[in-house]
């Protein structure tokens, strides 16, 4: 497997955003922290799904397709557990796969609202 170093931030940000998108996710936003010192990483990608059998979905959805087209494997995988909240590390960019309760508790977006944020518009 490749090094995520060696593959542009932007295209593994385009991957997760597919591999999302191929299994319905919602309301997925990009938060790009790049202009922030203190960030923990480079990007977040943030989105949800209806149920737990929904969000765990989604969330092997874009481990398989990032995986399948760019030959990248998140460092570390956690919530599948229990599937209200499922965290993807991709070095510089961290999904988070939320059941909508638990997203509108932790409100990550907000959290970083001085970032810039651009929201995906759902497929029908």
């Amino acid at each position: 497997m490749k090094d995520t170093k060696e593959i542009d931030n932007e295209l593994i940000v385009n991957n997760i955003v597919s591999g999302i998108q191929e299994k319905k996710g919602k309301q997925i936003v990009i938060v790009n922290l790049t202009k922030l010192k203190d960030a923990p990483c480079s990007y977040f990608v943030i989105c949800e799904g209806d149920s737990n059998v929904h969000v765990s979905s989604v969330a092997f959805s874009i481990k398989d397709y990032v995986s399948d087209k760019i030959k990248i494997n998140p460092f570390a995988v956690d919530g599948f557990e229990n599937s209200e909240w499922i965290a993807l590390d991709y070095g510089q960019i961290i999904v988070h796969v939320f059941q909508r309760p638990a997203r509108l508790y932790y409100d990550l977006e907000h959290l970083w609202g001085d970032a810039d944020i651009h929201f995906i518009e759902n497929l029908n």
